[in-house]
């Protein structure tokens, strides 16, 4: 496939012709500081929009927090957000999703590998090769399309175990959790009580929204492990 660009003009993007160039571009001095710049099935995707604050930045923070407190508990790997690339050669894909948990045993086996910083020290990385075991996306107004048919496919093709995704910019937030079931991407649907499965973290998740004292999105993410 032909690159293709989707781009905003406050941007320069060079010509690039494959995800081996992206990925050179992307590690470069040239590469945009803010931003979200992804490479997508032969296509860069560029977007400049402000996050929202109460519809994906302290959602964001909330679910990041939440997956964080139970990695720690399983004492199993790690997990980043924001500006963190992810990268695979077989899905032709290099994004960078808003919450990524990558095992130790992911690392461990080769499933994933860590991209270092070139001529650093060690312990110096900037990218995730590979499928990690859990990717978030939230859906924003700029990017429906993307994280809800685009980037799923993808995530399949790199074998992301588990793919959530949320959307706040409804009455209610739309909390899904996807697992690989017979090599597609499947919803692992509530319980009685709204709790939702995740099979990476070992335990069950429910998301919910209140508005505060002051009139503000407030968010929750309730877990029990079962």
């Amino acid at each position: 496939m032909s690159p293709g660009v989707i781009f905003d003009e406050r941007v320069r993007v060079p010509f690039i012709a494959s995800l081996a160039e992206f990925r050179q571009w992307a590690s470069s001095a040239e590469f945009p500081e803010s931003g979200r710049i992804d490479y997508l099935d032969g296509q860069i995707e560029v977007d400049m929009s402000p996050e929202d604050i109460f519809f994906h930045a302290t959602l964001k923070t909330c679910v990041a927090a939440a997956i964080f407190s139970r990695v720690e508990e399983l004492a199993s790997g790690h997990v980043c957000t924001d500006r963190t690339r992810v990268s695979c050669v077989e899905a032709d894909l290099s994004v960078e999703p808003d919450i990524v948990y990558i095992s130790d045993r992911a690392i461990d086996t080769g499933r994933v590998r860590l991209i270092p910083k070139a001529g650093e020290e060690p312990d110096r990385f900037i990218e995730i090769e590979g499928g990690p075991d859990l990717v978030v996306e939230i859906v924003s107004d700029s990017s429906v399309a993307k994280d809800t048919l685009r980037l799923p496919a993808a995530y399949l093709a790199a074998g992301v175990k588990e793919l959530w995704l949320i959307d706040a910019r409804g009455k209610a937030p739309a909390f899904q959790i996807l697992s690989i079931v017979r090599g597609k991407y499947a919803e692992n649907k509530p319980d009685e009580r709204g709790y939702r499965r995740s099979p990476v973290l070992r335990c069950v998740f429910r998301l919910e929204r209140k508005r505060n004292r002051r009139g503000r999105y407030v968010y929750k993410l309730g877990e029990r492990v079962k």
